[in-house]
């Protein structure tokens, strides 16, 4: 029986008891003090339950509806994939080719990666990489890196493991899958997703690329938290602007389209089986690259096995399996679960400080499927978050107590310097202070305070909230200047310790 069936109003004209579905929904939207979030679950192949509530925009009155459109980050990532499957579909490319045969240009560090890295290991993140690596050209948003500037600045990330050995989570190398894409498909990524994704499978809302907000008018805008209230960040102009990162986590959907995109997976028809056969979508769901399984995760899902497919997770939880994936991007937060032998999933779209939401709102859905007999909650998986301790040199040092640097205390090291992949940075006096300014990132900027015993920059945009210690060389003729995330839990993206900068030329 459904978990929303429609329940028979009682004689005496009680109030209809809720659905554990709305509960959930209400639970997470209260305690979390969401702007917007729009939740559906899909039983037995069939969209059974739809709830969104909130604004796309913090006290503007516009709610938040089934056709309002989401960023879903790295649920993009699917889309990528299946972009790259149709194209395998119609022959013109292999997931075992080598990316140099789409790519000429395509260079790694090591020489011998650079020949032998196929088309499939740019999506199973297996690639040596730190985690993240590289992906400060690619966020904080706006800048000015290009994916020109990606596929030159990779040689010059150095692996922090040999290739395909283990699981790090990468971005960078599905900008360039994008790239395969648009090489073998003769067309720009955008225009190959629009062509051989949204329009076959009936995405009539999904985004990519440049467009004008006013032909769609319902786009939620991402939010934080900031003195108890929910603030715009990142807001739309007129035009929305390609980007660099679209193959990797730039596309935007509706909750109504990414409930027709779970079921082209769960029970595909004859229609959607001609738009990818069963042996491509096998291929998708095939497991590639091992995956940690973290504490949580065993505790809470009894997960035995974990991999990285072509664009997806898999996992088993509670001895269901799952295939899933999340998307994370500054103030937007998203969730796709699918559960092929339920023939049941549930997709998650939030538009605001989100991470925490996603976490239990997810969970407690997924435990319906899996452990009905658990009576999962919000205030319960909360609380698990709550008692969870953090791990050892996990903490985040407190450098509340801070004081500028004075120029004076490192003039012989002020000026411009270089990373190879990540461009030109100025370390300048501004006002008897030391300001740090990336030329081709602008909301990293910030003054370089001293606190603990160490240099940090503080970023004058509350976006950016991850500070970064800098070291400098003693001799600024001869050293390098390098960067570390000041709280170790900071979100891997980033990626401030793959940079290494040079000394070039005084201040301008």
């Amino acid at each position: 029986m459904s978990l929303v069936a429609v329940m028979a109003p009682a004689l005496c004209g009680a109030a209809e008891p809720r659905s554990p579905y709305d509960i959930a929904f209400d639970d997470a939207m209260a305690r979390y003090h969401l702007p917007g979030l729009a939740v559906g679950v899909i039983e037995h192949d069939r969209v059974a339950w739809v709830r969104t509530a909130g604004e796309t925009v913090a006290g503007s009155g516009k709610p938040v509806t089934s056709r309002t459109l989401f960023k879903i980050a790295s649920n993009s990532k699917a889309m990528t994939t299946a972009l790259l499957a149709r194209l395998v579909a119609a022959g013109k490319l292999r997931w075992d080719d080598p990316v140099t045969r789409h790519l000429p240009r395509f260079r790694m560090h090591d020489d011998w990666v650079t020949r032998n890295i196929e088309v499939q290991d740019l999506l199973v993140h297996n690639s040596g990489l730190r985690e993240g690596a590289g992906d400060l050209m690619l966020w904080p948003e706006p800048n000015a890196f290009t994916r020109a500037d990606i596929l030159a600045g990779l040689a010059w990330l150095v692996p922090q493991h040999s290739f395909r050995s283990r699981y790090a989570y990468d971005n960078l190398l599905y900008v360039v899958a994008g790239e395969v894409a648009a090489a073998a498909g003769g067309a720009s990524y955008e225009d190959l997703v629009r062509r051989e994704v949204f329009q076959p499978l009936g995405l009539s809302r999904c985004r990519v690329g440049s467009w004008r907000s006013a032909d769609v008018d319902d786009v939620a805008q991402p939010h934080m938290r900031k003195d108890d209230r929910n603030v715009v960040i990142n807001a739309d102009a007129d035009v929305v602007p390609a980007i660099t990162s679209a193959a990797a986590g730039g596309i935007r959907c509706s909750l109504d389209d990414m409930l027709t995109w779970a079921r082209n997976w769960l029970a595909p028809d004859e229609r959607q089986l001609a738009w990818l056969p069963a042996e491509r979508r096998r291929e998708l769901w095939t497991a590639h690259t091992p995956m940690p399984i973290s504490t949580r995760r065993r505790d809470w899902d009894r997960t035995h096995a974990y991999a990285y497919a072509l664009g997806w997770r898999l996992a088993d939880v509670d001895g269901t399996w799952t295939v899933s994936h999340t998307g994370t991007l500054s103030g937007m937060y998203s969730l796709l679960m699918l559960l092929p032998d339920r023939h049941a999933a549930f997709v998650v779209l939030i538009n605001g400080d989100g991470g925490a939401a996603r976490t239990t709102l997810g969970e407690v859905l997924l435990k319906h499927f899996t452990a009905p007999d658990e009576h999962a909650t919000i205030a319960g998986y909360a609380a698990r978050v709550a008692a969870e301790p953090v791990a050892r040199g996990e903490a985040a040092p407190d450098v509340s107590v801070r004081q500028p640097v004075a120029a004076d205390e490192v003039r012989t090291r002020l000026g411009i310097w270089r990373d190879p992949w990540f461009g030109e940075a100025a370390l300048c006096e501004d006002a008897g202070r030391v300001r740090f300014r990336a030329a081709k990132s602008p909301l990293l900027d910030g003054i370089v305070m001293r606190s603990q015993g160490r240099a940090f920059v503080a970023w004058d945009d509350v976006r950016v909230d991850a500070e970064a210690w800098i070291d400098l060389p003693v001799d600024a003729r001869d050293g390098t200047l390098t960067l570390e995330k000041v709280g170790p839990r900071a979100d891997f993206s980033f990626d401030f310790e793959d940079l290494a900068f040079r000394r070039v030329r005084d201040c301008d």
